[in-house]
């Protein structure tokens, strides 16, 4: 998954590569409206995390400028701007979504996943790995076309391994997204859920690999 992040701050746009990044997500940073555009211009996008207040392009433009491009990319806009007339102007200009500055990046990354997972139904996509399919959105699993039933947490755990196959994904990263939807975890609740997760897939030639000080990888024989 590819975000773009729109951020004039260098702080805060270098941190949320960082956050982005470490939750196995490639990301780009702009620090203006001019290098918005030229890398929106040349490369594709999954989703843009965009500031308003750029030193040389209001934010509001370029979001204006890419639904005039009937470009259906989903933005999330970031802005220290408050009140409700700029909520509604971001949401009119064509935002998905909308967060105020500060805020928190649990919140942030709920938001960038809940983006990703409606605009991957919209347009058909689905997270593929051998006979095993996910999506997301519907909260479903299915082995050959049938419906493999998994828990609650267990699809959380499979979720971020899958929209990351391939890569190996840190436990730290793993309980983060627990963590977002559940406070209460156990310090052995990734190993666990790993675990029975291995079990599921094992018979059907899908095998989550350990890592060793690093994390897990999902691969198909």
């Amino acid at each position: 998954m590819n975000v773009l992040v729109v951020e004039d701050d260098a702080l805060l746009g270098n941190g949320l590569l960082r956050v982005l990044e470490q939750s196995g997500y490639t990301a780009t940073l702009a620090s203006d409206g001019n290098g918005a555009q030229a890398a929106m211009g040349a490369g594709d996008f999954d989703l843009v995390l965009l500031d308003l207040g750029l030193p040389d392009i209001d934010g509001l433009e370029i979001l204006r400028g890419l639904r005039r491009q009937r470009r259906t990319i989903p933005v999330l806009v970031l802005t220290a701007r408050d009140g409700v007339e700029q909520r509604v102007a971001a949401l009119d200009a064509g935002a998905d979504d909308y967060l105020e500055k500060p805020f928190d990046l649990r919140e942030l990354e709920a938001r960038v996943r809940a983006l990703l997972r409606r605009s991957h139904v919209m347009f058909g996509q689905e997270a593929r790995l051998g006979p095993l399919t996910v999506n997301p959105y519907a909260h479903e699993a299915r082995i050959d076309g049938e419906l493999l039933a998994v828990p609650a947490r267990e699809f959380e755990v499979l979720e971020v391994l899958i929209m990351n196959a391939g890569k190996v994904v840190t436990k730290a990263r793993i309980a983060q997204r627990l963590t977002a939807s559940n406070d209460d975890i156990g310090d052995n609740a990734v190993e666990v859920y790993v675990h029975r997760l291995r079990r599921r897939l094992g018979p059907h030639g899908l095998t989550i690999r350990t890592v060793r000080g690093a994390g897990y990888v999902i691969e198909s024989a």
